[in-house]
């Protein structure tokens, strides 16, 4: 009788930027304010009537793409900086990749 290998997968670990909690602070801080900055652009141009010209509406909706992009993977990493857990779940991960290949 041939024996089947039965392990199952239930979370996976995140390997990180950094291992150094000095640096740790930093990167969550160049990625929320990389993502405030674009947050900014779209409350920028469309609050302004002057801004009302096609380049920066481009230039919103650009915005508006690279945040769709970006926070379907950054969420997590922000939560595991600041809770110091590196486990995701594998319901968690394929939510993140399909909604990864939806804005791709």
């Amino acid at each position: 009788m041939e024996q089947e290998n039965n392990t199952r997968i239930s979370e996976f670990l995140l390997l990180g930027f950094s291992e150094d909690p000095e640096l740790k602070p930093l990167i969550f801080g160049v990625f929320l304010v990389t993502v405030l900055g674009k947050l900014l652009i779209i409350l920028a141009t469309t609050s302004d009537s002057h801004l009302h010209m096609p380049m920066y509406f481009f230039l919103s909706n650009l915005s508006f793409v690279v945040i769709c992009f970006t926070s379907t993977t950054i969420q997590k990493m922000l939560l595991s900086i600041q809770t110091q857990s590196k486990a995701i779940t594998y319901t968690v991960c394929i939510t993140q990749m399909c909604f990864f290949k939806k804005f791709l």
